[in-house]
């Protein structure tokens, strides 16, 4: 029986791990966080009736704590109580799905508890990759990655790493794939959340729609796969259906593929090192038809070549890239700057910010926050 925690249960990833849980017959919920959506955690904590909830906005918490007096649910508050939910005796593994840079502090709680982690928070290894991968391998964590790309890398590359020459990976290029500078000027939020293959949250959507999403995808890679970013290759395969490949040295190029389902990755990471269930639809290769490919418009969209350029200086920069790319998100999906300006944000704090190299914990927190202090002045001065 393998007991799990669920961080982030109420977000895209989180509600589809507990829909795995419900075809799988040997996984048990033993604790489950969310940042402030009660409604729909007091439901998950009467259906799998875990022994620890935790909501990170502590009002929130006090509610959901009155709501759910009547079952057998500790409820706990702030990142504290996230931490707790991670690191609990009876969790195995920890399937790590709150969104941004929230999801550091739960995931190492987890590893230094000896945890086994499923990997779905990118930021994590995105801004502090150098401090978790040296830890898990400190305290023998499996780190199994969620994301579909990430998975189908590891999937494919099995047990020869050391023959391993580059990784290719997939990018579905977005609501926006082909269109012009001009044209982007003028979309809007409601515009970059079509997505046209993936039901995902409303951020890693804008992420995916800039290419922010694969350009930390990248720094993901990296450390977990070895790999320098200019062996990481990034290619549009417009339908999903490949999600990622290798390259061996001898030619050679391995992938998986699968219909864009999170489910699929997901009961992976549950069920690593085997596999069970089917958890989504057969893929039917005929009905197709076709696979194509692309190169990336790094002109139209310059945000891999920032991810890579952030991941050579390292350090804190990585870090900046993502806490920029965060506030630039969430000004953008309240109408506070326009499309094209969450490049030009991310940009100008990594621009101003000087990078701080074999980082702390702290370092990567402070550099966050001066990163989001500077979009914030940024969006102050032109308004």
């Amino acid at each position: 029986m393998k007991t799990i925690a669920v961080l982030g249960s109420t977000g895209s990833i989180g509600t589809q791990t507990l829909d795995v849980v419900d075809k799988e017959g040997d996984v048990r919920v033993h604790s489950l966080s969310a940042h402030s959506n009660i409604g729909l955690l007091e439901e998950q904590i009467r259906k799998y009736k875990p022994a620890i909830a935790a909501v990170t906005d502590e009002k929130k918490a006090a509610e959901l704590k009155i709501a759910v007096a009547d079952t057998n649910t500790r409820v706990l508050s702030g990142v504290e109580g996230a931490e707790e939910c991670a690191s609990a005796k009876e969790v195995n593994m920890a399937v790590t799905a709150i969104v941004g840079i929230a999801g550091l502090r739960p995931t190492i709680a987890a590893i230094k508890a000896g945890k086994d982690i499923a990997l779905a928070n990118k930021e994590t290894l995105v801004t502090a990759g150098e401090i978790v991968m040296p830890l898990a391998l400190e305290h023998g964590v499996n780190i199994v990655p969620v994301d579909s790309e990430h998975s189908a890398i590891f999937q494919s590359i099995a047990d020869q790493g050391k023959f391993l020459r580059r990784i290719l990976i997939t990018a579905s290029g977005g609501p926006f794939f082909g269109m012009s500078r001009d044209e982007l000027s003028r979309k809007t939020r409601f515009d970059a959340l079509k997505h046209p293959n993936w039901s995902m949250g409303a951020k890693i959507t804008i992420d995916s729609a800039t290419l922010v999403n694969k350009g930390l995808e990248i720094i993901e890679a990296q450390h977990l796969f070895g790999l320098g970013v200019d062996r990481i290759i990034p290619v549009v395969h417009r339908e999903s259906i490949i999600h990622s490949m290798v390259e061996f040295c001898d030619g050679s190029v391995i992938g998986q593929m699968g219909v864009p389902d999170m489910r699929l990755p997901i009961a992976y990471a549950l069920t690593y090192p085997g596999r069970r269930v089917p958890v989504s639809e057969p893929l039917d290769l005929v009905k197709i038809g076709k696979l194509t490919f692309f190169d990336i418009d790094n002109e139209t969209f310059p945000a891999v070549n920032m991810a890579k350029k952030a991941a050579k200086i390292g350090g804190t920069m990585p870090a900046v890239l993502n806490g920029a790319n965060e506030e630039a998100v969430a000004a953008f999906l309240n109408d506070g700057c326009g499309f094209l300006e969450i490049a030009e944000l991310i940009a100008a704090a990594m621009e101003k910010h000087k990078a701080k190299q074999n980082p702390t914990i702290e370092d990567i927190a402070q550099a966050d926050i001066e990163a989001r202090q500077i979009v914030k002045e940024r969006l102050e001065m032109r308004s």
